[in-house]
């Protein structure tokens, strides 16, 4: 793992999967966070939700500016590893018992639908549309108990950023075992009901953001201003951060 902007970043995906293994092997409840832009700017703004974030397993980076960024300031390549890609990598391997908690029952419907083309076993699998309500407001005793007779093993989670990050942190502790990932927009994306991801050329040039302000202007247009807001002062502290540590590599040395 790496830390970046504060945030602790797993950017091998093997990593990634030997942790969840792990995780699983140990009965070990925990989270993974997929940050994005909206995440980046929140842990960096907000102590208590940083507190939340730090409390994961670790992140992945959902942002393809981060790598751009870090390219700027350290000279290093990393990759992004976006929530709809680690949804499908994991659907795809075809070895978990999953549960799919978030968005509305029409969307989980297409979205077990859809996979189930994939893995005919999901059409088995735990689809629980979560009410609209406030993240303290759930009942989440209940939930980690639904979850613990399921015997679900990979819990995605789809409320949005970071009212899903918050959710997971306060399921955790009611759970015996399992990893929440939670995913944003992954469901809307693979339910064929709702908006569809960028096209692909669009996700390689950096133009992802401008095609979900198109699909969802209100909410993206939102989320963009304070992320732009956050860039200098998270930029500058990250120089910062890279001078401190050559300082502390010449005394070392």
């Amino acid at each position: 793992m790496e830390n970046y902007f504060n945030i602790r970043y797993e950017f091998d995906k093997q990593a990634v999967f030997r942790a969840i293994d792990e995780a699983l092997l140990l009965g070990t409840p925990g989270y993974i966070c997929v940050s994005d832009g909206v995440i980046l700017a929140t842990v960096n703004r907000d102590p208590d939700y940083r507190r939340v974030v730090d409390g994961s397993m670790f992140s992945i980076c959902d942002s393809s500016y981060v790598p751009l960024y870090l390219r700027w300031i350290y000279g290093i390549e990393r990759k992004q590893y976006c929530g709809s890609e680690i949804f499908m990598d994991i659907v795809h391997q075809r070895r978990y018992r999953m549960a799919f908690l978030g968005t509305t029952q029409s969307t989980l419907d297409g979205l077990k639908r859809n996979l189930s083309e994939v893995d005919p076993r999901i059409d088995g699998m735990w689809f629980y549309p979560l009410p609209y309500k406030a993240v303290d407001d759930f009942d989440y005793p209940a939930i980690a108990e639904m979850i613990e007779k399921d015997g679900a093993e990979i819990i995605w989670v789809a409320l949005g950023a970071p009212k899903q990050e918050i959710f997971m942190s306060k399921l955790k502790p009611h759970l015996k075992r399992g990893v929440m990932i939670a995913v944003g927009a992954a469901f809307k994306f693979y339910s064929g009901t709702d908006v569809s991801r960028a096209p692909y050329w669009m996700v390689r040039a950096h133009l992802e953001f401008l095609y979900r302000i198109y699909c969802e202007p209100k909410k993206q247009l939102r989320r963009c201003m304070m992320i732009v807001v956050s860039l200098p002062k998270l930029l500058f502290q990250e120089w910062g951060r890279k001078r401190r540590r050559k300082k502390l590599t010449a005394h070392a040395g």
